[in-house]
């Protein structure tokens, strides 16, 4: 597990562990939308319902998994 720092909004400081994997996913959906890594979590922070950011990072990428698995 690694540690990750991004700013949220352009202006709040913070860090989040994840997995190698979770964060290779991370990349690859941020990508497909078209955003940097810091503004999808920005987006998938001020959507949350978990306290712990790196939860919600998680929770977000296999919804999005699993919403892309759907459409086959």
């Amino acid at each position: 597990m690694q540690k990750y720092s991004v700013t949220i909004a352009g202006r709040h400081n913070t860090s989040f562990s994840l997995e190698e994997e979770f964060y290779a996913e991370l990349k690859r959906i941020a990508k497909l939308k078209n955003l940097s890594v810091n503004e999808l979590i920005t987006k998938i922070d001020s959507t949350r319902q978990l306290d712990n950011l790196s939860s919600s990072i998680r929770i977000y990428i296999l919804q999005f998994i699993k919403s892309e698995q759907s459409k086959l």
